[in-house]
């Protein structure tokens, strides 16, 4: 009966944070589209913070893990297409695999895992300190002063780091082919002609919707953090694995319905 009880209780708190962030988006959203007709509504100050830890404080370690994803890609694939002497190939494959699905999710897993986090830990001091309580008490909404900014800051930071770790990738890729004396003219003109413009606006509009997913699921674990010693640690927790997991998620179905259109 104790495991089912736990089953039962993890269940209903999974479906509480996931009821809770639905609402928090629906306030969100009718925020960013109260915006136009009072732009003071926006807090550029929080968001441009927001956004510089996002993206500038983030690039070099973007950057580094896309070098590395890119030359373990080419030295994975050029050893298995060196055996049909097709390893030219390889730009062809880091194009594709880096624009369409790579760049984008990993580019959201690392920001999920940096600024995600620091999103809930923020939010979540503030809420065992009480500042929260102190903005409701004063009759200012907590998402407009505390998420909007951040899921703002996170869908315009991704799309641009993301470049920087495809770009970082498929330089990774071309060292690893110049040292297998595959010409560099012919590396790029492989990267170019795979890399077509749907590959590249279908990877950058990933970027944003998981940056917003993120975001998202970090202000909502911070707003959740309990008053306990631990509380700020378990909220920071939970936003890398539910991140995570809701990236996974919108990949998954992003998949199905390019699948479904045939693109």
């Amino acid at each position: 009966m104790k495991i089912f009880r736990s089953i039962g209780e993890h269940a209903a708190e999974i479906a509480g944070a996931v009821r809770e962030c639905m609402a928090i988006l629906g306030e969100t959203t009718v925020e960013f589209l109260l915006v136009p007709f009072n732009p003071r509504r926006f807090r550029v100050r929080d968001f441009m913070l927001a956004f510089e830890r996002a993206s500038f404080d983030a690039l070099p370690v973007m950057s580094g893990v896309g070098f590395l994803l890119g030359v373990i890609l080419a030295f994975q694939s050029a050893a298995a297409l060196r055996t049909f002497g097709v390893e030219s190939f390889v730009a062809n494959l880091l194009s594709i695999a880096l624009f369409r699905e790579l760049g984008p999710l990993v580019a959201a897993i690392l920001l999920a895992g940096r600024s995600g986090s620091a999103f809930a830990a923020e939010i979540g001091a503030m809420k065992v300190d009480e500042e929260i309580d102190a903005l409701v008490t004063m009759g200012l909404r907590p998402v407009r002063f505390l998420a909007m900014p951040r899921i703002a800051a996170a869908m315009v930071a991704m799309p641009a780091v993301t470049i920087f770790v495809e770009l970082a990738g498929l330089v990774g890729g071309a060292i690893v082919l110049k040292m297998m004396r595959v010409p560099g003219a012919v590396y790029w003109a492989g990267v170019i002609s795979a890399a077509d413009v749907f590959s590249i606006v279908l990877g950058l509009a990933k970027a944003v919707v998981f940056g917003a997913l993120v975001a998202l699921v970090g202000c909502t674990a911070g707003m959740r953090t309990r008053s306990t010693a631990d509380g700020v640690g378990v909220a920071a927790t939970s936003a890398v694995v539910g991140g995570i997991v809701a990236i996974a998620l919108a990949d998954g179905i992003i998949a199905v319905i390019c699948n479904f259109w045939g693109v």
